[in-house]
């Protein structure tokens, strides 16, 4: 059903109590009618800033009385569509909602709101030789990180959200408030409805709190940047350290066309060949001792050069240029967007998997980076398409089936970190199969009228029985 703009916005400052939470400005609108990825922008028809969880309950209950589509908005850096409004509806924005409300060394925890991003609490947390381990380089808002079981660089030794993530506050579509976990490391209480919350991609309630594990500062920190002559050779010395027990950081791959984007970009001047960017945590002699084997593992697959870094802005530096890889790869053709994939695979099969990949761009004729958190057997491949080309992105399409297709048939998963989204729902029943109808029946558990960020994850009425997205309409509102 069609919804006057004016009339809803007007509704909910009265339901909010201030005017100044709610907009339908044109600029506002467009600012959270998309993410980072290439899916078309889709404004709503409103804009809530929540600013409390009593916000966040009173717009919940607004929208489920009326059936209006709420779609939750942290940072904005998701890379499968996650925050687009593809059924307009109301936008509820969660920046505002940014206060750490405790840090508890000895327990080594802290309880932040969804809004708080993941530098603004390490910067709190270094005060206490504390840090949070979950890195996706991004400065995502913790809500929004919880809400897609995001990852990143440090995965393969501390882990994704989901290891890191004690216990949420979540208000469901009906606007009742629940508490999931404990402050407790562990427990044996029950369905673990935490984990079922973290990655649910604000289907199933809007999180209003986030308890999570943080750690020590290591006592000495090692970064490494080392040179291949072929991405078979980076990819096999991420196995054999992996595989040799070596408790690595990081271990991060990016392939000549990243590091050509990167030099660009950052004015940097490293060798345009594929590269591992390793880091080691521990005492001084054991980080020592691990970036030696390490140097022995490259050298034997005829790296190049081992570079070391112990010096922290050296080490910052170094880690810059794999952090803003993207970001290079994404300013090499201003004109076109990102299609970013990315797929998981056992770690004994990542070099096997990088080829075909690089096999796929080659027989579609598309020119693709890929880099990845390869000590974890995730990879990531980005293309730069046109939108409004149609060809262009149906070659792109092709390469990212050839990517799942070939992960999939090797026991490995859609998404690594990234999430479903729009972007993977179509390789979603693939993957589960049978396990849809109870996911479904989940979902209408939590969500009976499907107000909650809808359109995401599963496939809907009327809909393509593999997911694949019904066609919209220009403003991507229902009709």
């Amino acid at each position: 059903m069609a919804r006057d703009p004016s009339t809803l916005t007007g509704d909910l400052a009265r339901a909010l109590g201030d005017p100044a939470r709610v907009s339908a400005n044109a600029t506002v609108l467009e600012q959270h009618a998309g993410d980072f990825s290439y899916h078309p922008r889709r404004p709503p028809d409103a804009v809530v800033f929540a600013e409390s969880r009593r916000d966040v309950e009173v717009v919940l209950r607004f929208a489920s009385e009326r059936g209006i589509p709420v779609t939750p908005f942290g940072a904005g850096t998701s890379l499968e569509g996650h925050v687009i409004p593809v059924r307009g509806g109301i936008v509820l924005d969660l920046s505002r909602m940014n206060r750490i409300l405790e840090v508890r060394p000895a327990d080594f925890l802290a309880r932040v709101e969804p809004g708080v991003t993941r530098l603004q609490l390490n910067r709190r947390l270094e005060r206490e030789g504390l840090f949070f381990s979950v890195d996706p380089g991004a400065d995502a808002s913790l809500g929004g990180m919880a809400a897609t079981n995001a990852s990143g660089t440090n995965t393969v030794r501390y882990g994704a959200m989901r290891d890191n993530v004690l216990g949420l506050e979540v208000v469901l579509a009906d606007g009742r408030v629940v508490r999931t976990g404990s402050l407790a490391v562990k427990s044996s209480a029950g369905y673990n409805l935490t984990a079922l919350f973290v990655g649910s991609e604000g289907t199933l309630g809007v999180i209003t709190e986030v308890a999570v594990r943080v750690r020590p500062l290591p006592e000495a920190v090692l970064a490494a940047r080392a040179a291949f002559p072929t991405l078979d050779a980076a990819a096999a010395v991420a196995v054999g350290l992996i595989a040799s027990g070596v408790p690595v950081a990081r271990v991060e791959l990016v392939d000549p066309l990243t590091i050509r984007a990167v030099n660009r970009f950052k004015g940097t001047a490293y060798p345009e060949a594929p590269t591992l960017f390793l880091e080691f945590h521990g005492s001084e002699a054991a980080v020592a001792a691990e970036a030696e084997y390490a140097e022995r593992l490259a050298r034997e697959e005829g790296a190049s050069e081992f570079h070391r870094e112990t010096d922290p802005k050296a080490r910052e530096k170094l880690w810059e240029a794999r952090h803003h890889a993207a970001l290079a790869v994404g300013a090499t053709d201003p004109r076109k967007r990102q299609m970013v994939t990315d797929v998981c695979v056992p770690i004994s099969l990542l070099p096997e998997a990088l080829r075909a990949g690089r096999e796929a761009m080659a027989r579609e004729g598309v020119e693709g980076a890929i880099m990845g958190h390869v000590g974890d057997g995730n990879y990531h491949a980005v293309f730069m398409v046109d939108p409004e080309d149609p060809a262009d992105v149906a070659r792109a399409r092709r390469v990212n089936d050839a990517i799942v297709d070939f992960a999939l048939a090797h026991g490995g998963t859609c998404t690594g970190e990234h999430g479903v989204g729009l972007g993977k729902r179509a390789y979603l029943a693939r993957e589960h199969g049978d396990l849809l109808e109870l996911m479904a029946a989940v979902k209408r558990a939590f969500d009976p009228r499907g107000i909650l960020n809808p359109g995401k994850v599963l496939s809907e009425a009327g809909e393509d029985p593999l997911g694949r997205p019904a066609p919209l309409g220009p403003t991507g509102r229902e009709p």
